[in-house]
């Protein structure tokens, strides 16, 4: 692989990881925010939007650990209908790849058009927190798009390379290597 394509591979993958880190810090913040609200309710205080600002960690969880997931192998495969395939497994994960990326582009476009739209009628959210609502979509939409990105990577790895790249024990153990 020359060196620029070294550079474009490490530099995606620690896009992905970065999304990762950035998923655990969003469930260290539920976290955080479970307890403050705990400690608010023994102490006879009130953490006003709390379970608001834990669904948006949640989400920022959720969305931005879908690449990293995927880079990983940790997204749900049918490995059994693969290994079936024999000879045409090729084509099978080249079909699942394009709509996946497909899926992924789709959903990701109306996300960011969604937050722009949110942004401009600055819309905000119906809690107790009334937090302009493209700031827990921005994070959404965010994590849509680097879905999309490490989908358009893995398929362009395959059609160029003939493999996908996604590395995890699972698969390796299924293919027995």
């Amino acid at each position: 692989m020359p060196s620029a394509g070294r550079t474009l591979r490490r530099a995606l993958d620690a896009l992905y990881t970065a999304g990762g880190v950035i998923a655990a810090v969003f469930m260290v913040a539920i976290l955080v925010i479970i307890v403050l609200q705990m400690m608010a309710r023994w102490s006879g205080q009130v953490f006003p939007g709390a379970t608001d600002y834990a669904g948006y960690c949640m989400a920022g969880a959720s969305f931005f650990a879908f690449a990293y997931a995927l880079n990983h192998g940790a997204h749900i495969r049918v490995s059994i209908l693969l290994n079936a395939v024999g000879g045409k497994r090729r084509y099978l994960e080249l079909w699942c790849f394009a709509i996946g990326t497909a899926a992924s582009a789709y959903f990701a476009w109306y996300a960011v058009k969604t937050t722009w739209l949110s942004y401009k009628l600055n819309d905000i959210s119906q809690g107790q927190d009334a937090t302009p609502i493209w700031i827990p979509q921005l994070v959404m939409a965010a994590g849509t798009v680097l879905l999309a990105l490490c989908f358009v990577d893995h398929l362009f790895r395959l059609l160029v390379t003939g493999a996908h790249g996604i590395r995890s024990e699972i698969l390796e153990q299924s293919h027995g290597e």
